[in-house]
Parts: C-alpha cells; sequence; structure tokens
C-alpha cells in the first residue's frame, strides 16, 4: 500500500464523445510517467479494443498488466451482485432456515437494476485502497456519472437516518426490551452490517473529496456536447466536483482542401470559441474554483485509435496536474458564510454556481439540513451549528453565486453579557 490516496482521474462526458479512449490514453501517459497506474472501467464492453489487447472478463479477476506500469480492471456487475446476495444469505441463514425459505445458488442470480453503480462504488473502493499512484476511472455517460458521484453522501445520509450511531449504542438493551415489549428486535448483524456499509461509502467519498481526485470531461465539439456541458456544470458545481480539463475530442484538421471537411472543421471551431470563451482559463466556471476548465484539445487520428502506439500520440492528455502529495490540506470549503451580524444582523452562506440560472435553482430549509436543487441535480446539505440557530431570511443569485441569507433566532442565539 502507498499510504496516500492515489492521483484519480474521473473521466466522463456524453455518449459517443470517447471517454474510453481518453482514459486509456491518460492512464498510459501517467504509466510511462513513471507511476503506476490501474485504469479502471465501468463500460461493460471493457478497454481491450482501444487498448489493442485482451482484457480479462472472467469473474473475480483482477487487474491485468497491459504495458509496463499500467493495469487494467473492469467493472463486474454481475459477480459483485452474487457475491453480496450470497454473503447477505448467509448472514440471513437461520431467519431463512426458520422461515423455511429454499437458498439461492449464485448461478441462478442475475443482477438486479442499479448494482452496475454499487458495483462501480466498490471497485473505487478497492481501488483506493490498493497499491496505485495514478487511478484512472472510465466512468459512464455525464448523467449518469454525476449520479454515481453523488451517491456515497446520499446513502451515508440515508443509514444515519435509518440506523443513527445512538441507537446503535443501546444493542446490549436489546434482549430486555424484547422480553418485555413482546417485539423482536433488530438482530445485530443489521447494525453491523450498516456499521460496515457505512465505512465502506465513506472511503469512497473521501476519494471523490480528496483534492487529488479530478473530473475529465470529454466531449466532441458540436451543440448536444455544449448543452449537456451547460446542464453538467451545474451538478458539477452543486457536488464540489473539480475538473481538471476539458478535452474537446476528434477535432478535424483546419487546413484540409475538401469543402466539406473544411465545413466541418469551421463548425467545430466555432463551437470551440464558444467553449474556450464560456469554460476556459480566465472564466469563471471551475464549480466553484473560479478558474476556468484547462480546454486540450485532441487531434482526429482519421481513424478510431486502436493500440498503445495511436493512444500514445494523444499528447494533450500527458498532463494530469500537480501530485498534491501525502501532506497536502483538503481545498477550503468553497460554501463559506460570512458573518455580517454587526452591518446587517445577518449570516450569508455563499455557494458558487458558475452558470446557474435563477429559474432552476429551488432552496427549502428542513430541520438541521438545506435542501438544494440546480437544475435536475438535487442535494441535502447539513447546515454549520450557527446556521442551525437562524431562520432562512432569503436568498439571491449574483454573479454565479448563490448567497443564503440567516437571521439569528434569538430564542436560540447565545446572549452577549
Amino acid at each position: 500500500m502507498t499510504g496516500k490516496t492515489p492521483r484519480t482521474v474521473l473521466v466522463t462526458g456524453p455518449g459517443g464523445a470517447g471517454r474510453t479512449t481518453v482514459a486509456a490514453a491518460t492512464a498510459l501517459a501517467a504509466a510511462r510517467r513513471g507511476d503506476r497506474t490501474l485504469l479502471l472501467c465501468a463500460d461493460p464492453a471493457g478497454p481491450g479494443a482501444v487498448l489493442g489487447t485482451a482484457v480479462p472478463t472472467a469473474a473475480g479477476a483482477g487487474p491485468a498488466e497491459v504495458t509496463p506500469g499500467l493495469w487494467v480492471a473492469r467493472v463486474d456487475p454481475a459477480d459483485y451482485f452474487r457475491t453480496e446476495f450470497l454473503a447477505l444469505q448467509e448472514r440471513a441463514a437461520a431467519a431463512l432456515d426458520m422461515l423455511g425459505a429454499r437458498r439461492l445458488d449464485g448461478e441462478e442470480l442475475t443482477e438486479l437494476p442499479g448494482a452496475e453503480q454499487f458495483a462501480l462504488l466498490q471497485a473505487l473502493r478497492r481501488a483506493a485502497a490498493g497499491d496505485w499512484n495514478v487511478l484512472v476511472v472510465d466512468l459512464p455517460p455525464l448523467r449518469d456519472a454525476l449520479s454515481v458521484l453523488a451517491l456515497p453522501e446520499r446513502l451515508r445520509r440515508l443509514i444515519g437516518r435509518l440506523l443513527p450511531a445512538e441507537r446503535q449504542a443501546a444493542r446490549a438493551l436489546r434482549p430486555m426490551i424484547a422480553q418485555l415489549a413482546g417485539v423482536p428486535m433488530p438482530a445485530d448483524w443489521l447494525y453491523g452490517a450498516a456499521a460496515r456499509r457505512d465505512e465502506e461509502l465513506a472511503a469512497v467519498q473521501a476519494l471523490i473529496g480528496s483534492p487529488g481526485t479530478t473530473v475529465r470531461l470529454v466531449a466532441e465539439p458540436g451543440p448536444a456536447a455544449a448543452d449537456a456541458l451547460r446542464v453538467a456544470r451545474d451538478g458539477l458545481s452543486l457536488y464540489g466536483l473539480r475538473v481538471d480539463a476539458l478535452v474537446p475530442n476528434k477535432v478535424l484538421p483546419t487546413d484540409s482542401s475538401d469543402a466539406w471537411l473544411a465545413t466541418l472543421a469551421a463548425q467545430q471551431q466555432k463551437c470551440l470559441d464558444g467553449w474556450s470563451e464560456e469554460y476556459g482559463a480566465g472564466s469563471d466556471s471551475g464549480a466553484g474554483s473560479g478558474a476556468g476548465w484547462p480546454l486540450r484539445e485532441v487531434r482526429h487520428l482519421g481513424r478510431d485509435p486502436r493500440g498503445l502506439d495511436d493512444l500514445a500520440d494523444l499528447e494533450a492528455l500527458a498532463d494530469l496536474g500537480p501530485d498534491p502529495g501525502p501532506d497536502t490540506d483538503p481545498d477550503p470549503d468553497p460554501w463559506w458564510v460570512e458573518d455580517r451580524r454587526e452591518e446587517d444582523g445577518l449570516l450569508v452562506w455563499s455557494l458558487p454556481l458558475p452558470g446557474a440560472v435563477k429559474a432552476d435553482i429551488g432552496l427549502v430549509r428542513r430541520g438541521d439540513e438545506l435542501l438544494l436543487t440546480v437544475g435536475p441535480f438535487h442535494r441535502i446539505v447539513p447546515l454549520a451549528g450557527a446556521l442551525r440557530r437562524c431562520t432562512v431570511s432569503g436568498a439571491a443569485l449574483t454573479d454565479g453565486v448563490l448567497k443564503v441569507r440567516f437571521t439569528p433566532d434569538p430564542g436560540l442565539w447565545p446572549r452577549t453579557p
């Protein structure tokens, strides 16, 4: 084990943009730089065609080294589902036997919808604990990828609500309570399983939120990709995900003598100019960073890239950015609270949401949490201690920053002598 979280690049983008190619080229560049690198692929087909070599697909197969320094592994939802179901069946053996239920064999199990997302989270957890310097993840298409990356936080909240820690601490009293109430109490393994799940999800959440983890967006220049990127920017900002590069893929040469290709290249160039202005360095589109997204154009090879030589030609993907190192402090919370009690009697919580539109924003206070909606994306955020003692008195979106105003509640706020 390396003893630190690996430098992690999460590669996603609209469907058909070349995510797997960019992920493989990024991983190959890291391996040839001297980093021990794992390419983790969520695509059922795997990266074998792009790499020009066979990748093991048998259930339980571990990472395979395809070239010095580069290992490849594929997420297998079917194997994950069978393993998890059989383990659950074993833990619940006593209850199943009491009910007379017949146990299922692994051969008759087929994964249910949603297994892909959980299999990917499990694969991320194992990879984060492995002996890797760089982890490159070929994620599903953009909207699905954002949902998966937001899942650990959501699931941990649900576990905490359904099986809170203070109830787990009372397990020793359960047998006595069950006798007095005449009602069977939940088995210990339920709370143990919840604790294990929370620990696993916490590890994945830590990897996603690590200062060394970034998202690499891949898009083929055009109107459809432009719309997808605008929507995705809302989700990236809301979930606090950092983008290291926007990769316009399959960029055509602008000096072609063919009129048809020249027209397509001109259309692409117009789109690239718009992206550079809207997302590039110097813009305020960095998902809370304010630094914009570096654009790294990948030229069209005239064919689908196949094999390591083709991937090595995509030199624009070689730069992973600076290695944060083991002692790097996490990035400061991009959502900050400004104390304006002396001036206005308010606390103001600022949430950078570059590109967001006022009509697409929803805000609801529920107990000690804030329910945020930006376009199609939702997040439930716990309030800081000071804000819990306030009431929400208004909000405004200004220059890409949502400012939520909180008025201290005199009945809850400490009185000054």
